[in-house]
């Protein structure tokens, strides 16, 4: 008997299937799985290049400084490298409710008011409903036009009409081509969508501004061509139970890929937080024990972040260990490290570790900072309210340094943190001495547990 051949291929990974599924079983994407024996396409025939557009030696072709256009927002310049670069294709991606309209509809506004003329399609919400809130956040502008389209071709049509400075589609998933079959937000609508407005934004010089949607996982909806075409990704971040958003640029070929944008909703819409020092710490006046404050970077940006933990003694056979803003991995690993190597008993105590302002700690140089703040709330001891803590722990409970150390002390030092408890005291049992010497008046040969 022959054995049966895989009929079915997927057109992002190439996984292969014996029938057909509406999902690659690979990389999980919908609607890109079709029929490996299915009537190819004609040949492209080799055809001889224009004078103008034949291939030259690259010392032959003269370079061009690509200028960035501020928005006049200061922290999503930031992330874009200084500004908007003339014909520029920017995805834009986040969760439902985030704020990526309201914070579109700001760079617009802003743009029309420094005399650029700005073209905003909204296809998820009528004129009327976008009017609403650039009235309510106060971005009007008679610079700023809106128009209401789902279909390609009209939306191309109004690029002709207003002939703008700045197009910003919102969004790319709800906009359908009639020369492609299939619904909108389809991979072969969305590919046809984002490549000819592409296009167009390279042959005119034009900025385009995509919103993209997001997955239940956080990954942008659609085909992963998608975000190879743009020349720049950003990731809208947040929780929607705080007010704190940050804009994280994952792709950037005019710029860094390692910088942040913080920002604050506020019920007048959105507002950039230029200096966000105060937004991860307690700011108690009175030193509380299980506190501990890690110096942490986001992105190039050196961010002062509050860890508090509280331990209690439990009768329960398994303790809890509970987090927020950290990995519960790492907090385990350092729990162990803190009694096998510290000789902190905590097997029989449930631990809580969380961050202040809903900030998450992914770092290893945030490792320290937690194991003081546990060992502080083991003592009851308050550590010193001008002490911070900047190192990643090893099982060995060696203190390791981190990149961007010079950064991080020197942030510290500017924000009024007297002691600095880093890589410099070796192991972590020297790194507590040192933490409850300094807030002690007497010297402390060992912590007492």
């Amino acid at each position: 008997m022959a054995r049966p051949t895989a009929n079915f291929v997927c057109t992002e990974c190439g996984w292969t299937t014996l029938k057909w599924a509406g999902r690659c079983g690979e990389c999980q994407q919908w609607g890109t799985v079709i029929e490996k024996d299915a009537p190819a396409q004609p040949r492209t025939t080799a055809s001889r290049p224009s004078a103008g557009r034949a291939a030259r030696p690259i010392t032959s072709i003269e370079a061009r400084a690509e200028s960035h256009s501020p928005t006049g927002i200061g922290e999503f310049d930031r992330v874009l490298g200084g500004g908007i670069v003339p014909g520029a294709a920017i995805l834009r991606s986040g969760e439902p409710g985030v704020g990526k309209s309201t914070l579109l509809l700001e760079v617009a506004a802003r743009a029309a008011h420094s005399g650029r003329r700005v073209l905003y399609v909204s296809a998820e919400e009528s004129v009327a409903q976008v009017r609403l809130r650039a009235g309510r956040t106060g971005a009007l502008s008679d610079e700023l036009y809106l128009a209401s389209e789902t279909d390609l071709a009209t939306i191309l049509g109004q690029l002709d009409e207003v002939k703008p400075e700045l197009l910003i589609v919102d969004s790319v998933q709800t906009v359908s081509s009639s020369l492609v079959e299939g619904l909108a937000g389809g991979v072969s609508q969305v590919k046809e969508v984002a490549a000819t407005l592409i296009r167009v934004a390279k042959e005119r010089d034009l900025p385009v501004v995509i919103v993209g949607h997001v997955t239940k996982d956080g990954s942008i909806a659609g085909p992963r061509l998608l975000e190879h075409l743009v020349d720049v990704v950003c990731q809208f971040e947040g929780d929607r139970q705080t007010a704190l958003r940050f804009v994280r640029a994952h792709k950037n070929r005019f710029g860094p890929t390692d910088e942040v944008g913080c920002f604050e909703m506020t019920g007048d819409g959105i507002a950039e937080v230029a200096d966000p020092s105060a937004l991860f710490r307690s700011g108690a006046g009175v030193p509380v024990s299980g506190t501990c404050v890690a110096i942490a970077m986001e992105g190039r940006r050196a961010l002062p972040v509050e860890v508090q933990a509280l331990v209690v003694a439990s009768s329960a056979p398994q303790p809890r260990r509970v987090v927020n803003g950290v990995d519960s991995s790492r907090v385990a690993m350092l729990l162990a490290v803190l009694e096998r190597r510290c000789g902190l008993p905590l097997s029989t105590f449930d631990v809580y570790v969380s961050t202040v302002g809903g900030i998450r700690l992914t770092e290893p140089g945030a490792d320290l900072a937690i194991a003081l703040a546990i060992a502080s709330a083991r003592r009851e001891k308050a550590l010193d309210a001008h002490l911070a803590a900047i190192g990643e722990i090893s099982l060995a409970g060696e203190i390791r340094g981190v990149a961007g150390s010079p950064q991080r002390a020197a942030e510290a030092r500017r924000l009024g943190y007297r002691t600095l408890v880093d890589s410099g005291a070796g192991h972590l049992r020297e790194a507590v001495r040192l933490a409850f010497a300094s807030a002690s008046d007497e010297r402390v040969d060992a912590p007492d547990f």
